[in-house]
């Protein structure tokens, strides 16, 4: 029997889960096409956020390889754009002059960012906040301005303006409403909130009216209504969103707010269905990723031609961590819009917890919590079964940190734990039971819980110790080829005495022979932490900006940046950078947050020209490694200074320049506590104090904010060097693979560093360890320049790809 033809408008969450669902009930009824306007598979739009703000990498977000497409046998068009449909032959037409013809047809062109024609929206420096090509632009934009404006202070605002201050842009984020997150918070859980955010940098003008934006052709500032201005180079649209529906209008579909369906996801048209957020269900455009799954579920039934219950629509909730708070909401939760609605709440300002839930009848409609959002899932099940509040845990209003009873066991298998997903409790421990399950990765592998947003992730690692038993270790797989964690590999790596990528994938049992772009990269590692003088660096594993040396940036030229020990640097260096940025013609020449000067603009092929009339290493700005020592001037020439910052930067950055590690790793060195240098927030800091030094470790100034912790106080920079030194080392041996030292330090915990590092033997072996490894580095650009082989095959070939 020939397969009907399945056609599918948008490469989205919403269209490709539908697909999964059909593939799941019936994968041999059709023959699947799908058309992506955008140039990359299906990918997680809800981690951009973790993207724009720089801990997560674009193939960490990816929800549907290629290689998915190719095993499902789906046809993907990438990039190429559906202009036209012809309901009456069924055939639609791409803007790339393609012809599809279709049996049914799915349109899940998604939602448009909401642009609101204030005067001077169309000046250069005017972006949204909706794919990945936007926050290239807001990262492009961070490295040459400094001030940037947010309109909007919803979820989508807010996190973009958090992405913003990791970028080391100053941010306001401007409101029109009293209160940020107003549709998803009440007031008081609303300030709460902005108080939170203002603690973290972040400025927040709320009834705030927008009038015009300034400027000749880029922006320059925001007029606002009252007539107050502030200055902006950088401004972010994050008002909303708009159902894409012109497609489905222009082709005669039933088109209101959004594309018309029933409660089958069907249009006006028998053939042609439509899902998420550009579909209209009994007058609501949903814009969460729950009701778009939910939707996804039907529609395969019905596409499929089975009986399954109709979609009635959704309860909203909504529990996240916006920018590091913890804040949920469900269900209608504002008293004043609810007749016969009474609230009770409690609010303990010490411990900056906020709990309110809305009762109607006795029945629980709608709750909200801020700083406390633990009982949220459970809320969320009483408000969608219309629960008494004879169903409540007597603990729901205690803001005691106390051991309590196990959330996960005290719930009903029908309680859903992955509320994007729709995944119940009893359908995890069934997967768990059956298949033996260890890891969070294999639960997701199974049933999708923690596919999307991530934050049921410690309710399905307890399921796991509930159901598989306590004498389970709890592990994560380094990838979905394997299920063995990052401790079992190295383990394998030792005891087997393997030594490149592809036996390890072959004696291990690797599900895929060639890996993936996430554990190719890691396996890499490990092989050469664990045997640096005899191992040999697979380049091939590496992504294109560690291959080339160089980051490539969105218009395919490269940024070089030269190393400068300390951030220290002479007349004749500077003349050398300057003369080749002239004979290049560079277009911009940049200050680093790191005190180095970087070369934007550099042509691919003329990076092993640049390099060589440079005669500079490498600055590894590209690298997990270590990317720079920043210091203040010290006691050379600052009257509060009290050690040789720049020189004992200078030794640190040379010592440990080119060194191999799980992520990039930043160090500096200040001269007093009033650490100019910033190294309170750095991997490893050291902080001059009178006659001493202290050295802090695990800060980070990314995504999630975080102080480094007093390693220890010692008298010498040969303790400073021996100490980083053996920490480093440690790190580099029992750290995951792109774990940041913030991470791993809370993960192990610091005593426990401080226990393996104060015992002297221990100490010792490490720093031998260390200077095995910094050995055999050599720098990537000599190499490069000197092996003829090498330049010609990175630097001939017209097309880059990605590992």
């Amino acid at each position: 029997m020939e397969k009907q033809k399945l056609v599918v408008i948008g490469n989205g969450m919403a269209g490709v889960r539908a697909v999964e669902e059909i593939l799941k009930l019936d994968p041999n009824r059709f023959s699947i096409t799908i058309f992506g306007s955008e140039p990359h598979p299906n990918y997680n739009r809800i981690m951009l956020s973790k993207v724009l703000q720089g801990d997560t990498e674009i193939s960490d977000i990816v929800l549907n390889s290629l290689e998915w497409y190719e095993e499902n046998n789906i046809t993907l068009h990438k990039g190429e754009e559906v202009i036209k449909i012809d309901r009456e032959t069924k055939t639609l037409f791409t803007n790339k002059g393609h012809e599809e013809s279709y049996d049914k047809l799915i349109i899940a062109t998604g939602s448009n960012p909401l642009m609101i024609p204030f005067k001077g929206i169309d000046k250069e420096g005017v972006v949204t906040f909706r794919d990945i090509a936007d926050c290239e632009k807001m990262v492009d934009a961070s490295k040459q301005y400094k001030k940037a404006a947010v309109i909007g202070g919803g979820l989508l605002g807010l996190e973009a303006a958090r992405g913003l201050l990791n970028l080391g842009m100053e941010v306001d984020v401007i409101q029109n409403m009293p209160y940020v997150m107003n549709r998803q918070l009440d007031e008081t859980a609303g300030n709460l909130l902005q108080k939170s955010l203002g603690e973290q940098g972040m400025n927040i003008l709320v009834n705030h009216d927008t009038d015009e934006f300034l400027g000749e052709e880029r922006v320059t500032g925001i007029r606002f209504k009252d007539g107050s201005e502030i200055k902006a180079d950088l401004i972010v649209m994050a008002i909303g969103i708009v159902p894409n529906t012109s497609l489905a209008k222009e082709s005669g579909l039933t088109v209101n707010r959004g594309i018309a369906v029933d409660d089958h996801l069907q249009t006006s048209d028998p053939n042609i269905f439509s899902v998420g957020e550009c579909a209209e269900h009994r007058g609501i455009a949903y814009g969460l990723v729950a009701p778009l799954y939910e939707q996804g579920k039907v529609l395969a039934h019905r596409i499929l031609e089975h009986d399954c219950a109709p979609y009635e629509g959704s309860v909203l909730s909504t529990q996240l961590k916006v920018s590091g708070v913890d804040v949920f909401s469900a269900g209608e939760f504002m008293e004043h819009e609810v007749e016969n609605a009474y609230a009770i709440k409690i609010f303990d300002e010490v411990s900056n917890v906020y709990k309110k839930l809305l009762v109607k009848d006795e029945k629980l409609i709608g709750a909200v919590l801020f700083g406390d959002t633990k009982d949220g899932n459970k809320l969320f099940q009483m408000i969608q079964k219309g629960s008494t509040l004879e169903g409540l845990s007597p603990t729901l209003f205690s803001t005691n940190s106390g051991k309590e009873e196990s959330l996960v066991a005290s719930m009903s298998d029908d309680d859903i734990i992955c509320g994007c997903n729709g995944v119940s409790k009893g359908t995890i421990c069934s997967a768990i039971s059956e298949g033996g399950l260890t890891s969070v990765d294999e639960v997701k592998d199974v049933t999708t819980a923690c596919r999307s947003c991530g934050g049921c992730k410690p309710l399905v690692a307890e399921l796991i110790s509930l159901t598989a038993g306590s004498e389970v270790e709890q592990k994560e797989a380094i990838c979905s080829c394997t299920t063995l964690s990052r401790d079992e590999v190295v383990a394998e790596i030792k005891e087997k005495g393997l030594t490149h990528s592809k036996e390890v994938m072959n004696v291990l049992g690797w599900k895929n022979d060639e890996g993936c772009s996430k554990c190719r990269p890691a396996l890499n590692y490990y092989l050469g932490m664990i045997d640096p003088e005899q191992y040999e660096d697979e380049r091939e594993s590496r992504f294109v900006n560690e291959r080339m040396h160089a980051n490539i940036q969105k218009d395919g030229t490269f940024s070089v940046v030269p190393r400068m020990y300390g951030g220290v640097t002479n007349p004749k260096e500077l003349r050398k950078i300057a003369d080749v940025a002239d004979k290049y013609n560079i277009p911009l020449v940049k200050v680093t947050g790191g005190q180095r000067l970087d070369l934007l603009g550099a042509k691919k092929e003329d990076l092993p020209k640049i390099w060589e009339e440079l005669d500079m290493p490498s600055g590894y700005a590209y690298g997990k490694t270590l990317r720079t020592v920043k210091t203040c001037v010290g006691e050379s020439f600052c009257r509060f200074g009290t050690q040789d910052s720049m020189g004992l930067g200078i030794k640190l950055e040379k010592k440990f320049e080119r060194l191999q590690t799980p992520h990039k790793v930043k160090m500096s060195v200040s001269a007093c506590p009033r650490n100019c240098a910033e190294s309170g927030i750095k991997d490893v800091g050291i902080v001059g104090i009178e006659g001493a030094f202290e050295i802090y470790v695990g800060g980070n100034g990314g995504t999630h904010l975080r102080a480094g912790d007093l390693l220890c106080k010692v008298a010498t920079e040969e303790e400073v060097m021996e100490m980083s030194s053996a920490f480093l080392q440690y790190y580099r041996e029992n750290a995951n693979y792109l774990e940041r030292t913030s991470a791993f330090v809370e993960r192990v915990g610091l005593s426990h560093i401080k226990e393996v590092l104060d015992n002297l033997d221990t100490r010792t072996e490490l720093n031998i360890r260390m200077d095995k490894a910094l050995a055999v580095t050599t720098d990537p650009w000599r190499e490069i320049i000197e092996n003829k082989n090498t330049k010609n095959e990175l630097f001939t070939n017209v097309m880059l790809q990605k590992s």
